[in-house]
């Protein structure tokens, strides 16, 4: 306070002057103070703010490259995933094309085994009997041309079945019924009869040949003997669902391969006394039956003596060990047989 300031305290009116413009000059400097502050105070908050938005656009920053490493991860994971899908389709294509390749190869290697089988049979049966083979299947013609012109239903069938043409043919009817009728499921496999293509291997004047041609779509009977099947001709020639041939006596040549369904022989392998006979037409039958079907014949299972009798009429005999070591050989499956060790033995040939 100045010295006026003092001597105008003494005047009362001036005195009042004076205090206002003192408390009114302290009051300013105050509101300096806190306007200083203030502006102290907004300057930290202008740095701080400043701070922070450095630090968002860093924080943002950091956030976008994330985002990017995300997604850039996100698609390498992508492309990884269909990499590995393709991969994996790929080994599976390839596990499934070598298993195939396996399968042909084996398949090639079984093939080749039962030709080199068959080939080396052949090669000896040629070698060995080529000779006797023919006029074998000359005198078997000959012997059952000769029993087709004297008694044919005699030499076919026994006791009261031969004695009239009915009886004959009602036997037949009944064998059918015993060994097809009874044994369809083995037979047809889920097939409808009636869409069948079947063999009958020695049908003779055609006994059982009439009786399945009443079940199965087509019935082709085979017979060595040209007598035999003119008689056959004359009892079932006019079915429309019978073929009748004339054969050489070892083979089914006038058959189609792969065709049929169903190959059947009743009594006729008990009569035929060279096994390699037999055994090509295992190999035949093979041929013309379509994949899982069945052969069903007999053949005499008696344990005979060691030498066939001279003739037409006694036939080879097989045991158990030989028919399924033949089955292997010419393809098939020997699942069932019946009648072991009798003349009478029935075989279930599968082909494989």
């Amino acid at each position: 306070m100045t010295r006026l300031d003092r001597l105008l305290l003494h005047v009362p009116r001036l005195r009042r002057l004076v205090l206002d413009r003192e408390a009114f000059a302290a009051h300013c400097m105050r509101l300096q103070r806190e306007l200083d502050e203030n502006l102290e105070r907004e300057r930290n908050l202008r740095r701080e703010l400043e701070t922070s938005a450095g630090e968002i656009r860093a924080l943002t920053a950091h956030c976008l490259r994330l985002q990017r490493e995300l997604n850039e991860n996100l698609e390498r994971e992508r492309s990884l995933g269909q990499k590995l899908e393709t991969s994996a389709e790929e080994f599976t294509a390839h596990c499934v094309r070598l298993e195939s390749e396996l399968d042909g190869n084996l398949e090639r290697e079984r093939t080749l085994r039962r030709k080199l089988e068959t080939s080396t049979e052949e090669a000896r049966a040629l070698t060995a009997t080529a000779p006797g083979d023919a006029s074998l299947h000359q005198r078997m013609r000959d012997d059952w041309d000769s029993r087709a012109l004297s008694t044919p239903r005699y030499f076919i069938a026994s006791g009261d079945q031969a004695s009239t043409e009915e009886s004959f043919f009602q036997s037949g009817e009944a064998n059918i019924r015993d060994h097809i009728q009874s044994d369809l499921e083995n037979i047809c496999q889920g097939r409808d009869p009636g869409s069948m293509r079947v063999v009958e291997i020695g049908c003779g004047v055609g006994r059982l040949t009439k009786a399945l041609a009443a079940i199965f779509g087509e019935v082709h009977a085979i017979d060595v003997s040209p007598e035999m099947i003119r008689l056959a001709g004359a009892s079932v020639g006019a079915l429309p669902n019978v073929r009748l041939y004339v054969n050489n006596g070892s083979d089914l040549s006038a058959l189609p391969s792969s065709s049929f369904h169903f190959a059947f022989s009743f009594l006729v392998f008990q009569h035929i006394p060279e096994q390699s006979v037999i055994e090509r037409y295992f190999r035949e039958v093979h041929r013309v039956l379509v994949p899982g079907a069945l052969f069903k014949f007999q053949v005499n299972g008696e344990a005979g003596p060691g030498r066939v009798p001279a003739g037409t009429w006694f036939g080879v005999t097989f045991s158990e060990s030989q028919l399924r070591a033949l089955a292997v050989r010419y393809g098939f499956e020997a699942r069932y047989l019946e009648g072991i060790e009798t003349q009478y033995l029935w075989v279930w040939f599968f082909k494989q």
